[in-house]
């Protein structure tokens, strides 16, 4: 079976890690994660979190260029599928 990683999974474990209330609930995929208030720490440790929840694991580095949630989505789902 075939997980998907959509952007609801990911405004969930937003608001489960680091809040971010009526900021996720508007248009978010491609505003910055720095215009919704999450910094580079709060970014980690959501991939933490995904991982945890997908069994995926994410090297540091995966994370240093995603801007967006739908950057974010985007490596999900390639991890998922094994790419």
């Amino acid at each position: 079976m075939s997980q998907q990683f959509g952007i609801e999974d990911l405004k969930r474990i937003l608001r489960e890690g680091a809040g971010g209330g009526s900021a996720l609930e508007a248009d978010i995929l491609d505003t910055t994660f720095v215009d919704l208030g999450y910094d580079s720490l709060a970014l980690l440790e959501t991939g933490s979190r995904i991982g945890r929840e997908y069994g995926l694991e994410f090297e540091d580095s995966a994370l240093v260029d995603i801007d967006t949630p739908r950057d974010l989505v985007r490596v999900v789902n390639a991890h998922l599928l094994g790419h």
